[in-house]
């Protein structure tokens, strides 16, 4: 089963493999799972007003009066911070800690435990190139990612087996909202930067800072246990760590 959610300014797209489940428990399934998404969305975004984390950069909202699953996600940017070697970096981004570079990752992954719970043998969430699986698509085969090609749009960089999670991060959908976390200025050097991991959420934001520090950035994500990655240089040179496969 496929399905499209429009959500967290993006399109989160489902491929759902049910197994024994039948067809309306799929589909409870499925809803608890968007329901998932558009919950995180009114918590963490930084477009609606009234949002938990708009009212936590603009003051209106303490730290302490903040709920569980905020906390949780600042502890895991702080962890992310710290493997990047700092590339990561929500709180140096203006007008207040942000953290979007892994806040859909991290939802992605609510959705795909909803999923997983439910009894769904195998799926994938792409939330908007950012990619959470679990299971198998087909008996002995792994789910198989694509990566887009930032040169162009109807092309693929490569294709990558999941490990579990599996980001992108590149200047041709964001723009120059990556920033340099040291200097404040977009990032430069890098057309993408992907990487795979177990689990989308640090996936995605280890992905957003390494696209920030550019090859350098190689060097340090490939002693974060679990993770590989792989460049692309706008000179067109692709780049990647030793257990990256492509």
């Amino acid at each position: 089963m496929r399905h499209a959610e429009h959500v967290m300014g993006t399109v989160v797209s489902f491929d759902l493999r049910p197994g024994d489940l039948d067809e309306r428990r799929v589909r409870i399934a499925l809803a608890e799972a968007c329901a998932r998404l558009h919950e995180a969305d009114e918590e963490f975004s930084t477009w609606k007003p009234n949002s938990a984390l708009s009212r936590l950069r603009s003051g209106n909202l303490g730290p302490n009066e903040a709920s569980e699953r905020m906390a949780d996600v600042l502890r895991s940017c702080a962890e992310a911070r710290e493997l990047s070697g700092g590339w990561f970096d929500p709180w140096s981004l203006p007008g207040g800690v942000d953290p979007t570079g892994l806040v859909k990752g991290w939802a992605a992954e609510l959705a795909l435990a909803q999923l997983k719970a439910a009894g769904i043998s195998a799926a994938m969430v792409n939330a908007g190139g950012d990619v959470a699986t679990f299971g198998e698509p087909q008996p002995g085969r792994p789910w198989r990612v694509g990566v887009r090609d930032p040169r162009s749009a109807d092309r693929l960089l490569t294709v990558v087996e999941s490990p579990g999670a599996v980001a992108t991060s590149g200047a041709y959908e964001r723009g120059d909202q990556v920033l340099d976390p040291r200097s404040g200025r977009p990032a430069r050097g890098l057309l993408s930067a992907t990487v795979a991991g177990p689990a989308l959420g640090l996936t995605d934001a280890l992905a957003t800072g390494l696209l920030a520090a550019g090859e350098q950035g190689l060097a340090a994500l490939g002693s974060v246990e679990g993770h590989n990655a792989l460049v692309l240089r706008d000179d067109g040179v692709m780049l990647a760590t030793q257990g990256f496969r492509f």
